[in-house]
């Protein structure tokens, strides 16, 4: 059967993203933030996943204000980078695979998680720089990828909660699908900043400390936490850090920390990475 072998939390900062493209990881500035990376990309290279499933946030690339959908799932054979603005990332086209994509999308519905399905659909930083921050610059991504695109632009969001129930929802769906898959999930976005307004550039370093720790050590508070809470301690972007709670509940009742990056500044965003495994028994 499938399963799930870890869980990546990361930001999707789109400087990152710019730094990579145009060469200047090795800046003075950029340097401290991407030394911090080897590491995840060795946990990568070496846990070689068949599939990942990238949890992350449209930005106004595939959706506008006139379709807000709650979660969306991508089920095509493929996904082009979108043009935001100044023309696409020159990164690889993500690859699908629409026949797990399909399963968990069925399943879910099914089980009253109310789930768009896109046959057709761009992706934008918030997928494409997570991948440049765990896999570099390779010609081609080294796996499959479902997109699971969510609302956090739009006031409601989903909860913390809800995020974490799917999550649980896609471990169990994952495991039930008949092919021998080792599958990470991504939760990204975030960490605390803000991006208009008069705390325009807030970062909450503690803040954003606590969060990876509680991932480890206490997922339940974080499930608990409502959305004014971010708001006031990470800024109005701060909600993205929901979608990290998609990858948690993935991951079962029992997890560890098998590493860890934070960094400030990265552009106006503090940037944390953590990798996580779900304890065996």
């Amino acid at each position: 059967m499938a399963r799930i072998v870890g869980g990546v939390g990361t930001s999707h900062v789109p400087a990152i993203g710019a730094a990579i493209d145009n060469g200047q990881t090795g800046s003075d500035y950029w340097a401290p933030l991407f030394a911090g990376y080897e590491g995840a990309r060795k946990w990568m290279a070496d846990t070689k996943p068949d599939v990942a499933i990238i949890v992350y946030n449209d930005h106004a690339s595939a959706f506008s204000l006139r379709l807000i959908p709650t979660f969306v799932i991508g089920v095509a054979d493929n996904f082009p980078p979108a043009d935001e603005g100044y023309g696409p990332r020159d990164v690889p086209t993500v690859q699908g695979h629409p026949d797990l994509a399909w399963h968990l999308v069925e399943n879910l519905i099914l089980s009253e998680f109310d789930i768009t399905i896109a046959n057709e659909m761009p992706v934008d930083h918030g997928l494409t720089v997570p991948l440049s921050i765990m896999c570099g610059q390779p010609q081609a991504w080294p796996c499959p990828v479902i997109p699971l695109c969510v609302n956090v632009i739009q006031y409601p969001p989903p909860t913390g909660k809800r995020c974490f129930d799917l999550g649980k929802a896609i471990a169990r769906f994952v495991e039930s699908f008949d092919e021998d898959l080792r599958v990470v999930i991504f939760g990204t976005g975030g960490m605390s900043h803000q991006l208009q307004g008069e705390r325009a550039g807030i970062i909450n370093a503690e803040f954003d400390k606590q969060f990876l720790d509680d991932l480890t050590a206490d997922a339940q508070k974080l499930t608990e936490r409502p959305h004014v809470e971010y708001m006031r301690e990470a800024g109005t972007e701060g909600i993205e850090m929901v979608m990290w709670l998609v990858m948690r509940g993935a991951l079962g009742d029992s997890v560890q920390e098998v590493y860890r990056h934070y960094h400030v500044p990265a552009s106006n965003t503090g940037a944390g990475l953590i990798i996580l495994e779900p304890e065996r028994t």
